[in-house]
Formats: structure tokens, sequence, C-alpha cells
């Protein structure tokens, strides 16, 4: 894609965000779900393809460009957000151990929008990784499945969960396995999670495994390798792209507290007249184009597989998880009590910022990862 051609999809995608997307945006937060329409929608305007490579069906564009499309997305309502960040990452973790049969099968039919596949790595009872209860039994062809996942994104309405588990009595990295589970599988159960404060209709879902049958066909690389797949090549750039995420809708909460500054008039002044609400705005569009160039460095540093990358993301994450939320509490200072209130886009843009600070680990897991690279590289010397 030239460069021509990126700032018209640009230019394209930012008239889509802030009109249609609006509409979908009423619409899911007053039905309280994503209508099949708008996957259709995304879907034919080739939203869903934009970062695969054109050897799977997608766009090819490189990373940090695909990133200047999710901040515009992500100022959208968060569902919005959610399923053109899922499709555009879950070939990540699918590509890197698929077999060509599985390409076919499971990798080019995600991409193209025709398969729903949902991540299904967290458990209600464990640590997410390595603290995996989620377990499997195999005998011959089949893998028996028991255990329980929870918090799962699309995990309803998918058509395959790329799901996590490990061999029975294995601990650790030892024994993990990846297993795309068909969503019509024998012996499950799954039910929607109750209501949650913000990100409103995106479809979190539990599931629970009695001895379903998943066929060791549809198991991703070797036994041993789950973890590798749910991380090696997916986390760092995932978690790029919600630090991502956290900017777009931080901007959008940017917007509204500009507008209504310049439009609400108290004792006789604008309230950008009066230098605490002035000093306030400057304070949150410094720190919104600092973690701007925190993640673009990231994902620079990610795309030329620099040692630091996995580093860099939770960085990014951590940083812009704390901006997001410093930079919505701010604008919804900014309105006063009106803000509170429904239906105004502040209110749902407040609510769904706390998500962020769960998506993709939380922030102490990102203070871990960080504070673990610093002293790796510092004990070394």
């Amino acid at each position: 894609m030239t460069e021509a051609q990126f700032e018209k999809l640009k230019a394209e995608v930012e008239s889509y965000v802030r009109g249609p997307a609006e509409r979908w945006a009423v619409r899911i937060e007053r039905e309280r779900h994503v209508p099949p329409e708008l996957w259709d929608e995304l879907r034919g305007r080739g939203y869903l393809n934009l970062a695969a490579p054109e050897a799977l069906g997608g766009q090819g564009l490189s990373f940090t460009r695909y990133l200047e499309l999710m901040e515009l997305f992500s100022m959208s309502h968060a569902a919005v957000r959610m399923i053109v960040h899922v499709v555009n990452g879950t070939w990540r973790a699918l590509e890197r151990h698929a077999s060509e049969e599985q390409r076919s099968r499971f990798v080019r039919p995600s991409v193209a929008g025709e398969l729903k596949i949902a991540f299904a790595l967290t458990e209600a009872s464990a640590g997410t990784g390595a603290d995996l209860r989620c377990s499997v039994v195999r005998e011959g062809d089949v893998y028996s499945l028991t255990g329980e996942k929870h918090m799962i994104t699309f995990g309803s309405i998918c058509d395959y969960w790329l799901l996590f588990a490990r061999l029975a009595g294995t601990s650790g990295a030892e024994g993990t396995v990846a297993l795309l589970v068909s969503r019509d599988v024998p012996n499950a159960e799954v039910e929607v999670m109750p209501e949650s404060m913000g990100v409103r209709g995106s479809d979190h879902a539990r599931m629970r495994f009695r001895g379903s049958p998943v066929p060791v066909a549809n198991r991703l690389g070797q036994e041993g390798e789950g973890l590798d797949i749910a991380f090696g090549g997916f986390l760092a750039p995932s978690r790029i792209s919600v630090a991502m995420s956290c900017v777009g809708l931080a901007r959008r909460a940017l917007e509204l507290a500009i507008e209504r500054a310049g439009n609400r008039e108290t004792f006789g002044k604008r309230l950008f007249r009066r230098q605490a609400i002035a000093f306030m705005i400057a304070e949150m569009a410094t720190e919104l184009e600092a973690a701007r160039r925190l993640v673009m460095h990231a994902a620079h540093e990610w795309e030329r597989s620099s040692p630091q990358a996995d580093m860099l993301s939770s960085m990014s994450k951590l940083f812009a998880v704390s901006m997001l939320q410093r930079v919505t509490d701010g604008a919804l200072q900014v309105h006063g009590g009106l803000g509170y209130w429904q239906p105004h886009p502040i209110e749902r843009v407040y609510r769904d910022a706390r998500a962020q600070r769960f998506e993709e680990g939380t922030n102490e897991i990102q203070k871990t990862v960080i504070a673990r690279e610093i002293f790796k590289g510092a004990l070394a010397q």
C-alpha cells in the first residue's frame, strides 16, 4: 500500500468512526449486544484483515501503520474497537505454529472474517499463564478436555475457541497445549457473563468442559508449546495494540473536554478562559502525546525484533493505561455533573476506560515484566 493509499484509508476510517460507528454505539448501548450486521459491515469494509499478510488474505499493513488506524477505531465504541483488535491479532497466535492444513481450515477463514475465533486463556480459579488448571487427557486421536474458562471475549458467539490447557499431571509450561475447540463441542456449557461496567455488548463468556472431545488434529504445534503459542509473538504486539487503544480513547475524551470547555459558560466566562481548566487540558494533551510516542516506539522496536520489545510493550501498556485514567477523569471533571449522566459520550468513555486496566494483563503484571527485564540485563553485566 502506497503512502497515498494509506492516507486515503486513514481518512476513510476516521470518517467511519465519527459517523456510522457512532450510530452503532448508540444501538449497542441500547440493546446491550453487538448486532451481527456490524460484523458484516466491518468485514465488508476490509477492517478485519488490515494487519494480516497478503499470503493469508490480509492487506499486509505494517504494524506501525495498523496502529495509526487502531488509534482511530479506539475513539469509537469499545465493542467496535474490540472486534477490530481481536480479529486483526488472533492470526498471529495461529500462524506461527499452524500446519498448512490448519491454515486452510482456520487461519485464512479467520482473516477473511468467515470464522470467529475467540482467545480462551483466562480462568476464574487460576492466574493467567503457567497456572492453567484446564486439563486434557489424550485418548488416541482425541483429547478429553475438562475445566473452566471465563471472561472470554466473543466466547459465546464464536465458531472456535483457541483454548489453552495442560496435559493432566503436568505443571508449569511443561505439557501445555493450544487447541482449536469447536463452539459446538459436546459436554460443554457456555453462558454469557453478567453485564459489565463498560465495554458493553462485546460478549464475554464463561465455559465449563466435562470430558469434551477435541481432535488431536486441532492442536496447534506440539505438546508443551501451548504457552509459547499464547505469548510468543502474540502478547507483545497485542499489548502494544491495547496501549494504542488507550491513546485513542483518551483522544476522544480530550476532544469532548475541549468541546465542553469551549461551549460552557459560567459567571460570564467560557471554561477554557479559566486557568484551572486550561491547565488541566494542557496537561491532558501532553500526557496523551507522550503515551502515543512511547507506544509507537515500542511498535518500531517490535517490528525490528529488538530484545527490548517485550519490556517496551509492557511499558507502553502501563503508561498508556495510567494516562487514560487521568485524562478520562479530567475530561469528566470538565463536564461537571452533566457528564455523569447517560447518554452523554463522556459517561460511556469513562466507563470503558476502566476495562483497559485488565486487558492483556494488569498494571502489576506489566511492572513485573519490566522489572524482570531490567534486572535480567543489569545482573548479566
